[in-house]
């Protein structure tokens, strides 16, 4: 009897499962119906036709059960020609065509390479750059979201650089949305890490607004680690570094970043301050040790990537060159670097994490003083030693 039930049981699974596939291979064929109707509507119909056409790319990607599904129903809407009229609707004076083909062509990009790169190839950038311009806040971050998606593929980058997207999107780190804002971010974060780019992404201009948002935000996070990292690009120009010092809560926002930020941000804050105290010192040291950067250098020194731990040792003996810094007494130092020691080690290893940091600076400090000494003596020829 017990074998009888488990026969029928089985059978029972094994039909359900027919139905499934047969179901599944209906609805396959369905949505290729669907998609060369849709691909018909927006190629031939009228506007009402390609704005309800692009309505259904949305919704049949959205009714995709999983992501291999959706992925292949974008591939085949691409293949299927929609992309250049939908790219078409987005100049049309109709605003309900603009968004839609917007939120069509957000749906075919999204993790689709090949069609973030025909969305290009069709000349998308050029109004979607105008779309940027725009006041209507909607059309401005479906335009902004796109831009970011479509800089995410490597070939489409140099052509959105090129396209004057990059000074509007500064524009939106002021007066966008906050989702306009994010997106705006990691746009220009993408664009820069483009090396074929003929024209620099950004400006001075960007430090104040990247500067505000960096202080809004939680220093580990992604959002975070894309705004330090563009400004360390701007710090390496003097209008870059000058924008910095004179934004409010500028360098204090950097020192804040190495203290409490991700491996990622904290490398690229202390590579900003880095690079000011580098450029000037005379001009830029003090301004950073008023900020009291020294004891989130020192960690970083111990915890930090190999990059960043570098950057900290360097910057370290540039700001102890300063008279501020010399003024520091021993046993002041010695008690910063004991509690920063606790904080990463604990207590039972603090002492013993002090004195391998403190040695660490001697050495680095009498490296340093050897250093000097050594190009005073080569500059000091023979000649003029006889005429001394």
């Amino acid at each position: 009897m017990g074998e009888e039930e488990q026969t029928s049981v089985g059978v029972g699974e094994g039909e359900e499962v027919a139905e499934k596939v047969e179901e599944a291979e209906t609805w396959n064929q369905r949505k290729q119906t669907l998609i060369l109707e849709i691909s018909s509507k927006l190629i031939h119909g009228d506007l009402e036709s390609k704005i309800e056409a692009a309505r259904d790319i949305r919704n049949l990607v959205r009714k995709s059960s999983t992501s291999s599904s959706s992925s292949k129903t974008r591939s085949k809407l691409g293949a299927a020609g929609v992309i250049p009229p939908l790219v078409l609707m987005l100049c049309s004076p109709n605003p309900d065509a603009r968004q839609v083909s917007l939120l069509a062509l957000l749906n075919l990009a999204v993790r689709n390479e090949r069609n973030k790169v025909k969305i290009v190839m069709a000349g998308a950038v050029p109004p979607l750059v105008e779309l940027l311009k725009f006041q209507n806040g909607s059309l401005r971050d479906l335009a902004t979201a796109a831009i970011l998606t479509l800089s995410a593929a490597a070939l489409n980058k140099p052509i959105i650089a090129d396209s004057g997207a990059a000074p509007l999107l500064v524009e939106i780190l002021s007066s966008g949305s906050v989702q306009g804002k994010v997106d705006a971010v990691t746009a220009l974060h993408n664009l820069s890490t483009c090396k074929e780019n003929s024209t620099t992404i950004l400006d001075a201009t960007a430090v104040r607004p990247l500067i505000n948002l960096l202080k809004e935000c939680k220093k580990y996070s992604k959002f975070a680690e894309k705004t330090t990292a563009l400004l360390e690009i701007l710090s390496n120009s003097e209008e870059g570094r000058t924008a910095i010092s004179n934004t409010e809560g500028g360098i204090l926002t950097l020192v804040e970043t190495v203290e409490d930020g991700s491996l990622i941000s904290t490398q690229h804050a202390v590579g900003a301050l880095l690079s000011m105290c580098q450029s000037c010192r005379d001009k830029y040291r003090e301004l950073i040790l008023n900020e009291g950067a020294v004891p989130g250098l020192l960690r970083l020194t111990v915890d930090g990537t190999a990059e960043a731990r570098e950057r900290a040792h360097t910057l370290l003996d540039l700001l102890r060159d300063s008279p501020q810094q010399k003024q520091l007494a021993s046993s002041v130092l010695e008690r910063i670097v004991y509690d920063i020691a606790t904080r990463v080690d604990g207590a039972d290893k603090a002492a013993e994490t002090a004195k391998r940091l403190l040695e660490d600076m001697v050495k680095r400090s009498m490296e340093h003083s050897m250093n000097r000494i050594e190009q005073r003596a080569a500059s000091c020829t023979p000649s003029n030693t006889q005429s001394t």
